[in-house]
């Protein structure tokens, strides 16, 4: 599990692709302090795992399955990367719960300065994620935890600070590129549940109701 803030920026040093499987090497130096082969490291927010590592980089497989839905497969040699690693069981939460499982890759419509902030709109491929965004909540984009501060039934749009800029590959993408977007994993649970239960009662005539439903959850303030 990750959180969603960037410990610090790689570089593409080396692709190795057959087909649609990659095999990535990746220079680094914060991420690599406490390394093992097995370790998990969000790229661009793809969780991937260690297979090989050395004093200034380390190497990851990438799966057919990942080639096809997160924007890896566009990587060149020395693009820059976010990295984040694993969230340590001592460490703060300073963003939120991020799996590194990518929903669905989206393109950049604009980016405007507003201020002392930038403004990106996004049209993700998959519009079926629109149903775990809302306004206010929180979105991965390229393994950044971000603000919602828009949607409809097109686009999301985000606001970045400065530093969050500086510090990660958002600075380097302009519209018409594609990122990352995972949506906050608990939007998906509760479909999950309101859909299956977590428990049932009897409802007076022997038939099983579940107790979980969207007038429970919207009287309990989670909708």
């Amino acid at each position: 599990m990750f959180t969603g803030i960037i410990e610090e920026i790689g570089h593409m040093r080396r692709i190795h692709s057959q087909g649609q499987a990659m095999v990535l090497t990746i220079a680094a130096k914060k991420v690599l302090e406490d390394i093992h082969l097995g370790d998990s490291i969000s790229v661009n927010g793809v969780c991937l795992t260690v297979i090989s590592f050395d004093s200034d980089s380390f190497s990851a497989d990438v799966m057919p399955e990942t080639y096809r839905k997160t924007n890896l497969r566009k990587l060149q040699t020395g693009t820059r990367v976010n990295l984040e690693r694993a969230m340590a069981v001592n460490g703060r939460f300073g963003g939120h719960i991020v799996q590194g499982h990518v929903d669905a890759t989206a393109t950049i419509l604009s980016r405007i300065s507003e201020e002392n902030a930038v403004v990106y709109r996004f049209e993700p491929e998959n519009k079926h994620i629109f149903r775990y965004i809302i306004s206010g909540g929180s979105i991965t984009i390229d393994g950044i935890s971000l603000t919602v501060v828009d949607v409809n039934d097109r686009e999301v749009a985000v606001s970045i600070i400065p530093h969050t800029l500086a510090q990660t590959v958002l600075h380097d993408k302009k519209a018409g590129d594609t990122v990352n977007m995972e949506c906050d994993v608990l939007g998906k649970y509760m479909e999950r549940l309101l859909k299956f239960g977590p428990s049932e009662s009897s409802n007076g005539t022997g038939k099983k109701q579940s107790t979980l439903t969207a007038s429970f959850l919207a009287d309990n303030g989670f909708m």
